[in-house]
């Protein structure tokens, strides 16, 4: 194995997405690519949220986590996430044997703080808006040895998620179907979309955020990285509540002229009910951006491009929350 593809120092490539992807076929059957007519287009819904932790986060976490040596892997891990991170981490963990700690907000999904618990991991709650995680896990990693296992900030972390659109290249190949030519991604802190764009470089890419919540997109269009405002408003997307975009998913997606659009709470709703009546998949808020983004005409399609992804993210929603949002009907 080239050295460099295990370089802490290096930047993710499309070579270690394709090792991510190599790795993570092992461990892990193919996720479904579902088809759907939409305003006369056949749009293939990547259902991530059919993972064994409900999330794509899994690609990303074992691809870091199986890299760790021996030494690191005695000191343990600590990571930070809404919840699908965390889950990832924590099933990695526990089929390797690491000790995972796992800080998370306070205000996290129920199920995803008893999912990342049921599977072993150690969770320390923090305030979302008052307190920083990454100063919370610094302090973990300096106390303790813990490896620190970011969300997106890290090249392992985007070429394992980068992995989920390798497999869906070459699901489509096998049915004789086009290559891919336009991706949409859910994005918080940009590790899915810059990964998926690493895997197919000639696919134009759209990457969407709740309304409020667009800091890629507002990055993207400045040229920098512009962080979320000091009051953004609440959103059900807890998956895509990034305060700040990283430069290294900022650098890959500004490269390759991302577009970049919002969604609303309302269209976000209408797409986990059209993912429920359509589909027959259970897709969260934050994993049902992209598909929100199709549905309501945000997302501009060129005409010549045939094959289109979108990728169902994440599944991991309170049950309550759930059957209210079902129930509802506009």
């Amino acid at each position: 194995m080239p050295l460099q593809l295990i370089d802490p120092n290096r930047k993710a490539s499309r070579a270690g997405v394709q090792r991510a992807a190599t790795k993570i076929t092992k461990i892990l059957p193919p996720t479904p690519l579902l088809p759907i007519e939409i305003d006369g287009r056949m749009i293939w819904c990547k259902a991530e949220c059919l993972q064994p932790i409900g999330a794509f986060k899994i690609r990303g976490a074992w691809h870091r986590l199986s890299d760790l040596n021996a030494k690191d892997r005695a000191k343990g891990v600590v990571a930070f996430s809404s919840g699908n991170h965390a889950q990832g981490v924590a099933w990695a963990a526990k089929k390797l044997g690491i000790n995972a700690i796992i800080i998370m907000p306070e205000d996290a999904p129920t199920a995803k703080l008893d999912n990342t618990t049921a599977l072993g991991a150690t969770i320390i709650g923090y305030n979302r808006i008052g307190e920083s995680r990454e100063e919370i896990a610094a302090q973990i990693s300096s106390d303790t040895g813990a490896r620190i296992v970011p969300s997106f900030d890290d090249p392992w972390i985007i070429e394992g998620q980068g992995s989920a659109m390798l497999e869906a290249s070459a699901q489509l190949a096998a049915m004789g179907k086009g290559s891919i030519g336009h991706i949409i991604a859910c994005c918080g802190g940009g590790g899915l979309a810059a990964g998926s764009k690493l895997a197919i470089p000639d696919a134009k890419i759209t990457i969407v955020e709740p309304e409020g919540w667009d800091d890629m997109g507002n990055s993207l269009r400045a040229g920098y990285i512009v962080p979320v405002g000091d009051k953004p408003p609440n959103t059900a997307c807890d998956a895509l509540q990034t305060m700040r975009v990283s430069e290294k998913t900022f650098e890959i997606l500004d490269e390759c002229n991302a577009d970049a659009v919002s969604v609303s709470e309302v269209e976000v709703e209408n797409a986990m009910r059209f993912a429920y009546d359509r589909l027959r998949v259970v897709v969260e808020p934050g994993g049902a951006a992209a598909l929100a983004a199709v549905l309501s005409g945000r997302v501009n399609f060129s005409d010549d491009v045939n094959t289109i992804v979108l990728i169902l993210s994440g599944g991991n929603v309170d049950k309550a929350s759930y059957a209210k949002i079902i129930g509802k009907r506009r």
